[in-house]
């Protein structure tokens, strides 16, 4: 696969000298769960890199529940991590890839290409008898210089000028309830973006919780087109990005990321909002 590496993988090259892990776990509405897990025991020489200290910026009235930070910004968070243009990134979480790929999409739209998603998470890791390390790591900063793929995202702007358009598809990542608008959680309204079609992130992982293979996950984007533009958005922008990922694994090449998601979409009241599915 291009954008997923196994642990037989990770386990043979965790000695090679450009090779940075990062763990990314994160469980939201415990902002202090991720790193304590990371502190109790990670993958030998694993940094740790917080979904809303490193990968996000701070909330205000626009820009959703997990704000993209400035490119420069970013820049220099990956930098103090000890990554740099020269390395591979191999990225894991213990949550099915949601905060993993919220890191591999960072990379890749900041011009990177060496940076891969671990197949299953930590826990699937440490069950499989590899190397486990509690021991304080000394931290190897280093300089990250961007060449931000532009074309990668799209503001909220772009997305209501498209709706209605042809040659867009909108993508709602999210379980299908909170799509439908039957139930919402953690957001302030219920529904979707009008003309979104429903595609659960979830549905890339199989019963064990693993990423499934290239084949599969191109079973799950066949209805749709590959020539035209694909805009994918969650609640946030976090769950969005294993959608990214697995689109780009089945070979489309049109594929952006609304950051804001929804949680930006419903900050402006003259937004519309759909309930119900989509013909």
């Amino acid at each position: 696969m291009k954008h997923v590496v196994t642990n037989e993988w990770l386990l043979a090259h965790l000695s090679e000298a450009n090779l940075i892990i990062a763990d990314t776990r994160f469980v939201l509405g415990q902002p202090e769960a991720g790193r304590l897990a990371y502190e109790e025991g990670r993958i030998p020489g694993a940094v740790y890199l917080d979904l809303e200290k490193d990968l996000s910026a701070p909330i205000e009235a626009h820009g959703g529940r997990h704000p993209l930070p400035a490119v420069d910004i970013l820049a220099e968070r990956l930098g103090r991590a000890g990554i740099t243009n020269t390395s591979r990134v191999v990225v894991y979480d213990d949550q099915g890839g949601a905060m993993a790929s919220r890191l591999w999409w960072v990379l890749q739209y900041l011009g990177h290409d060496e940076v891969y998603v671990l197949e299953r998470g930590f826990s699937a890791w440490k069950q499989a008898g590899n190397p486990v390390d509690a021991e304080p790591k000394a931290s190897a900063s280093g300089v990250f210089v961007p060449n931000p793929r532009k074309q990668w995202l799209v503001s909220m702007e772009e997305v209501r000028a498209k709706l209605g358009a042809s040659g867009t598809v909108l993508i709602d990542s999210r379980e299908a309830p909170r799509y439908r608008g039957e139930s919402e959680s953690i957001d302030k309204a219920a529904g979707h973006i009008p003309g979104a079609i429903n595609k659960f992130w979830k549905d890339l992982l199989d019963e064990q919780g693993q990423i499934k293979s290239a084949a599969e996950i191109a079973k799950n984007f066949a209805d749709l087109p590959r020539d035209q533009e694909i805009i994918v958005y969650c609640g946030s922008g976090v769950t969005a990005t294993p959608n990214v990922l697995g689109l780009s694994e089945a070979g489309f090449e049109q594929v952006r990321l609304y950051a804001g998601s929804w949680s930006d979409w419903i900050s402006y009241a003259e937004n519309p909002i759909a309930t119900g599915n989509e013909d």
